[in-house]
């Protein structure tokens, strides 16, 4: 196969970025691979790009805990060179999803509940200041945008649980782009991705997508409406939610 050329690669880049973010969640991770060809392999981009990839999968435990993979391996996987997949495992170690052994490669992480209602302190505090920040600063294109994603948020209460999390992440992101604080989307970034591993663990049992579904839409909403009040009750019912469902996993372990 042929290294697309760089005029080519950049135009993909640049149709890919100019897509909403309702739109980026039809099959992103392939939107990625097709871009793997891009020239200077050790990019920040391609990193990216192995990042979002590996994420998904830990998420979705297809990279299971506990499991160990090399660099080699990682990247015959996602078709990315080992420069960027290097960088990518370093800042998934960040996000405490994956743990680098030297000379062996990554060891994706065990998922602890203890350590999952760490996270949710954390999480419930930047939940709130990030919907109140976004009630307060979207433009009235970005609440558009917002409504419109909850009204897709919402029709997929009984869809595929590997599409409500990639549109879920998707959300998350923008919601927080809407509330113009880099330090605390930064902040909260590894939350949703402990959090979302946790969620597809234990939705086999727990199988209430309509009900997650409702909450988010109900946050979403009041952050399109510039009612901040509402937004930080609808995140902080949010929260409760999320934490009553990984409490519950303890009460049914066996």
């Amino acid at each position: 196969m042929k290294t697309p050329t760089r005029s080519k690669a950049a135009r993909k880049s640049s149709a890919i970025s100019r897509r909403s973010p309702a739109g980026a969640t039809a099959d992103r991770t392939s939107d990625v691979r097709r871009l793997a060809g891009e020239p200077r392999a050790g990019s920040p981009a391609l990193a990216d790009q192995a990042r979002v990839i590996l994420e998904e999968r830990i998420v979705t435990l297809e990279l299971p805990p506990g499991s160990v993979w090399s660099e080699l391996q990682l990247s015959e996987m996602v078709g990315i060179g080992r420069t960027p997949v290097r960088e990518a495992l370093q800042r998934l170690q960040t996000d405490h999803l994956v743990r680098i052994l030297p000379r062996l490669g990554a060891q994706v992480t065990e998922i602890n509940v203890t350590q999952q209602l760490l996270v949710l302190e954390v999480r419930r505090v930047l939940e709130r200041l990030i919907a109140e920040n976004a009630a307060r600063r979207a433009t009235p294109e970005e609440r558009q945008q917002l409504l419109r994603m909850a009204d897709t948020l919402e029709g997929m209460g009984d869809s595929d649980v590997h599409k409500f999390l990639r549109f879920h992440y998707d959300i998350k992101r923008y919601i927080a782009a809407c509330a113009r604080n880099a330090f605390a989307a930064s902040a909260i970034a590894s939350a949703h991705a402990m959090s979302r591993r946790f969620y597809f663990l234990h939705y086999s049992r727990a199988h209430d997508l309509p009900v997650a579904a409702r909450h988010h839409t109900n946050v979403i909403r009041a952050v399109a409406l510039g009612e901040e009040s509402r937004a930080s009750a609808a995140s902080d019912a949010l929260m409760d939610y999320v934490e009553q469902l990984t409490r519950d996993t303890v009460m049914h372990r066996g």
